[in-house]
C-alpha cells in the first residue's frame, strides 16, 4: 500500500522495484494462492505505470495498475540487479 522512504530506497539499491497499488482497493483481489506477473519491465520509465496480472488458482486471472517512484538511475540498478551491480 506504501512505502517508508528508507525502506523503498533500500529496495530500490538492491534492485527491487517497489510497486504501490494505483487503486488502494486492489489490494483486496490478491488472495493468498493468486500468482503474480508484472509487464512492460522492459520499458519502465520514470511515473510511467505498470501493469500487474493477478493469476488466480481457478484460472482466471485480472490486471490492474501499479505506480512506481523510480528514477532512471534507479531503473539502472534494477536492470543490472542492484546499485552495487550498476558499478562494475
Amino acid at each position: 500500500k506504501s512505502f517508508a522512504r528508507i525502506h523503498e530506497t533500500n529496495l530500490k539499491k538492491q534492485g527491487i522495484l517497489a510497486l504501490t497499488f494505483a487503486d488502494p482497493k486492489d489490494y483486496e483481489k490478491i488472495e493468498q494462492q493468486d500468482r503474480i506477473s508484472v509487464t512492460g519491465l522492459s520499458s519502465l520509465a520514470p511515473g510511467k505505470p505498470v501493469q500487474v496480472t493477478i493469476h488466480k488458482p481457478d484460472g482466471t486471472s485480472l490486471t490492474i495498475q501499479a505506480n512506481h517512484s523510480i528514477t532512471e538511475q534507479q531503473i539502472a540498478w534494477f536492470k543490472a540487479g542492484s546499485a552495487l551491480n550498476a558499478l562494475n
